[in-house]
């Protein structure tokens, strides 16, 4: 008995250390080269429809449960593209902002302390929020994903356009896609 916990608690860890591996090498980003050509701007509206609860409730109702177990995994895996992409964002973001912080002007520091917060807030909830889509793939019938990590990247987005605007007025850092 004492084994299989043992054996069990092992094979936890190890998924965890392997989980943990893939979102951060996911989540990497190349040095050397313009920060804000790295930023790969987000359609936020696009990623709120995917997360929204109604449409799996609609699917999962008109759906066979065989069916419905395809599309949702589907629907996860550019779920987790979304967050990949937002967690790699905001670790640009978070650079940017430390870059910004040695400006002299009062009004750059705070929009980029400002930033480098959101964007720490939003790249920790990014990872732990992927690694729930990835538990959810496993097993896609469970679960959901909230709205706050989409709002705040939306958030995280007026807060780099901000700065961006204070460091450039002609060309402000843009982190999301607007429809027309």
């Amino acid at each position: 008995m004492t084994l299989a916990i043992l054996i069990v608690v092992a094979a936890m860890l190890s998924l965890c250390l392997i989980l943990w591996l893939s979102v951060s090498r996911n989540l990497a980003i190349s040095k050397g080269t313009d920060l804000a050509r790295q930023i790969e701007p987000i359609d936020v509206e696009a990623f709120r429809n995917l997360i929204n609860p109604a449409d799996d409730n609609y699917l999962r109702r008109r759906l066979p449960a065989s069916d419905f177990r395809v599309v949702r995994r589907a629907r996860l895996r550019a779920i987790a593209a979304y967050i990949q992409t937002a967690g790699r964002n905001a670790k640009v973001l978070v650079r940017i902002g430390e870059t910004a912080i040695a400006a002299g002007d009062p009004r750059t520091i705070e929009a980029a302390r400002q930033l480098v917060n959101e964007a720490v807030e939003l790249r920790t909830n990014s990872t732990l929020v992927l690694a729930k889509v990835y538990i959810m793939i496993v097993w896609p019938m469970v679960g959901s994903i909230g709205a706050p990590l989409v709002d705040g990247y939306a958030h995280l987005s007026g807060s780099a356009m901000l700065l961006g605007r204070l460091q450039n007025p002609v060309a402000p850092l843009r982190v999301s896609v607007s429809r027309m």
